[in-house]
């Protein structure tokens, strides 16, 4: 029954919080069962553009280390705040939240050519609680008791907390940054005067993510002419 329960809340969970979530924890127990190793995951351009290793491309989002304090908080910021996104502001709306993913991707993958970054994943995270707290703005929050504040300041106290943890904060700037870039073009620019929506989100995810939108004009036939076609 537990299992059943298990199962049936796991497929409750949206799509793409669902198989994010899913391909950062089987990444990890898969590490953790010695059956790859974190060299054969962390972004490596020489490896991705002269041995054509593309999947490091992707592997360099989704492990956040071995099993432990760092990797059961960065798992539970990222479940909670990719879900409360894609069922708020992006409900209706997957090839959105799918084209957010792809850039933010490809916008961390540039910068870490630049800063020497291995791993991504925790800067993905930030990009998504930075999103989600500029688009809640006036929601109070509490951090383990001890701090009262509003949304906006979420992902600055989570840079503090991982100081406090010895981490390097240059992952989660680079995690503010493109949240902040993404933030800007797609909610403040195109409401500035002269500004338009440059993140357009190609139709080919539309086609792929999206249901198809009901025509308004079209009318059904009534019941008794469906019956009369049948005889």
């Amino acid at each position: 029954m537990a299992q059943r329960g298990l199962a049936a809340e796991f497929w409750q969970v949206p799509a793409v919080t669902r198989a994010y979530t899913a391909a950062c924890v089987l990444t990890t127990a898969a590490v953790q069962l010695e059956l790859i190793t974190p060299f054969q995951l962390y972004f490596n351009p020489d490896l991705i553009f002269r041995k054509f290793q593309v999947w490091r491309l992707v592997t360099n989002f989704l492990f956040f280390g071995p099993l432990g304090f760092s990797f059961f908080f960065n798992m539970l910021f990222l479940y909670r705040y990719c879900r409360m996104l894609e069922e708020g502001s992006f409900r209706g709306r997957t090839a959105d939240f799918v084209f957010m993913f792809l850039f933010g991707g490809v916008l961390m993958t540039l910068f870490g050519l630049l800063a020497s970054l291995f791993f991504l994943g925790q800067a993905f995270t930030i990009m998504l609680v930075y999103v989600w707290s500029r688009r809640n703005p006036y929601l109070r929050m509490n951090f383990f008791g001890l701090l009262n504040f509003q949304a906006p300041f979420l992902p600055w106290v989570l840079m503090a907390f991982s100081l406090l943890l010895g981490n390097s904060i240059l992952v989660d700037l680079l995690g503010i940054a493109v949240g902040h870039i993404y933030y800007f073009l797609e909610d403040v620019f195109p409401n500035q005067p002269g500004g338009k929506k440059l993140l357009l989100t190609p139709s080919f995810l539309k086609l792929i993510f999206d249901a198809p939108e009901e025509d308004p004009n079209y009318r059904p036939l009534p019941e008794e002419q469906l019956g009369m076609d049948r005889q």
